[in-house]
């Protein structure tokens, strides 16, 4: 490979690369965990905007209840689960590990616990439809409880992916800030 001012320097046969400076691998793995971090958050958004839009076209009556029906109970608290996203990525251009903690213990009590209750809700729903067929709520023509539950697979392996790597990069923080204070 040729370098700006030339040909390869003479004695060299590219095999000299062992000497030189490696990037830590808490950094790598802070790196590359940021980076997944803020993928999820780009879906959990993606995902609030649909339940906003339920919440939101279904309160002020901008199509029919037959069309969208009316918000499950559990989707109105899962509406707080854009701050622990936003304390997250507040927490990431500056490796603050208090931010990131705060975020991870309230993605728990606003993003996964609205999606255990609301399970819970339409269980009983998704049992009469499954053994009966009766469908009272619509989504654009689809079950609601249906739209939901898939909806809320999603976004229960979005929330637990984004609190697996929040932790996981909390180690490499808290690892790294360790290494430091033994020097």
């Amino acid at each position: 490979m040729a370098s700006r001012a030339g040909p390869r320097a003479a004695g060299t046969d590219g095999s000299d690369f062992k000497h030189r400076e490696k990037v830590a691998s808490h950094y790598q793995m802070s790196a590359s965990l940021k980076s997944e971090i803020k993928k999820l958050t780009v879906v959990h958004f993606f995902i609030w905007i649909l339940v906003a839009a339920q919440v939101a076209v279904s309160h002020l009556n901008l199509v029919s209840h037959d069309l969208v029906a009316m918000p499950y109970q559990w989707e109105y608290p899962y509406l707080l689960s854009l701050l622990p996203s936003f304390i997250g990525a507040l927490a990431l251009p500056k490796n603050n590990i208090s931010y990131l903690v705060i975020s991870m213990i309230s993605a728990g009590l606003f993003s996964v616990a609205p999606l255990i209750f609301g399970a819970m809700e339409m269980f009983p729903l998704a049992q009469q439809l499954y053994r009966h067929g009766k469908v009272y709520r619509f989504i654009f023509g689809f079950s609601a409880v249906s739209v939901m539950y898939l909806l809320m697979v999603i976004a229960i392996q979005v929330h637990a992916w984004q609190i697996y790597y929040s932790k996981k990069l909390l180690d490499a923080w808290f690892n790294s800030t360790q290494e430091k204070k033994k020097k």
